[in-house]
């Protein structure tokens, strides 16, 4: 027996995605629709070797159906979240809107599964944002065994993580560099993207900070341990699917770079590619439409007592968002809905 699952948010990046992963991994469904807004309505988007044909999110009624995987950005879910929770549906909710809520668990399944279970609160789970995702993945099993105090993490987050406009624009700034009078002047990000790098990622807060440094440190915080110090610089990169991240880590206790090699390569969903030659590492291109958080230059900080260095890549669309949002809702139907 399966459920009924609906998809807000269909007709984009992350909607689409969410159909692939689902019938990818296939996760047990007896029934599916696929929703979007009413300027989207009869769109087709594709479920497997199956054609769906999306419906009105203004209209639609969620009673009856077990789970709702949103991603329609925070206006939208604001609106429509509540409903589907009122109506038994729990919401997977990909946008910011609940992340911060005491009362909405935000989830990593390979790090903290179990806050799965508060869900009843609002019948409403968080995704955590892109670059906060694999990051955590990464960390957690270090954690584990050593117990880290401080992360220092500069990203270089792919153009995908702005959305269809992000990509487009980078697209189309690349073209119109190399034929005269076609330049396109910045619209989506605030300066030239194109063979540029923009350390400014949402908006700007009062310590000098941005928005999307911030919720690195406070998702991190949610997810791990609020003990842990995290300090965030966070750039756009000329790239379109795809984020980066190096990551410095001191922990309370030592930890030697070959066991932590070894512990990342036994840690549910890394890969860990790291040899010390030409090409022995993985790069963006590399992981596009993989499941995996990959982690390669792991090495030794020899400026701190308890120091290492690594290297972090996942597919921002998939573990950063979709494939996230899907292990959350097969982490649901295991732990706690229990249908499949």
């Amino acid at each position: 027996m399966g459920y009924r699952v609906v998809i807000a948010g269909a007709t984009g990046n992350v909607g689409r995605e969410m159909l692939n992963i689902l019938a990818e991994r296939e996760f047990p469904i007896d029934e599916i629709v696929a929703l979007a807004s009413r300027k989207s309505i009869g769109t087709e988007v594709s479920f497997g070797d199956k054609t769906l044909k999306t419906k009105d999110l203004d209209t639609f009624d969620f009673t009856g159906w077990d789970m709702a995987l949103f991603a329609v950005g925070s206006d939208a879910t604001k609106t429509y979240a509540p409903k589907a929770a009122a109506s038994g549906c729990v919401v997977i909710d990909n946008s910011s809107l609940y992340r911060y809520d005491p009362d909405v668990p935000l989830v990593v399944p390979e790090v903290n599964a179990e806050a799965v279970d508060g869900y009843k609160k609002k019948m409403i789970i968080a995704n955590p944002n892109c670059s906060t995702a694999q990051m955590v993945v990464a960390l957690k099993p270090l954690h584990d065994r050593a117990r880290i105090k401080r992360v220092v993490v500069s990203t270089y987050q792919s153009v995908s993580g702005a959305g269809k406009e992000g990509i487009d624009e980078l697209w189309n700034q690349t073209k119109g560099l190399y034929v005269p009078g076609q330049e396109v002047a910045p619209s989506k990000f605030t300066k030239q993207i194109a063979f540029n790098v923009i350390p400014h990622i949402d908006v700007f807060l009062d310590d000098g900070s941005t928005k999307e440094e911030w919720k690195m440190v406070a998702e991190t915080k949610k997810i791990l341990d609020k003990s842990i110090k995290v300090t965030a610089t966070c750039v756009r990169v000329p790239v379109f699917v795809g984020h980066s991240e190096s990551i410095n880590i001191e922990t309370e206790d030592f930890l030697d770079e070959h066991e932590a090699r070894d512990i990342l390569r036994e840690a549910p969903g890394i890969l860990v590619v790291d040899k010390r030659e030409n090409g022995g590492y993985i790069t963006p291109i590399e992981c596009v439409g993989e499941y995996a958080t990959y982690i390669s230059r792991i090495r030794q900080d020899s400026t701190i007592d308890n120091g290492l260095n690594l290297w972090c890549v996942s597919d921002n669309l998939r573990k950063g968002a979709a494939l996230n949002a899907v292990q959350i809702a097969e982490t649901l139907g295991k732990r706690c809905l229990k249908k499949g």
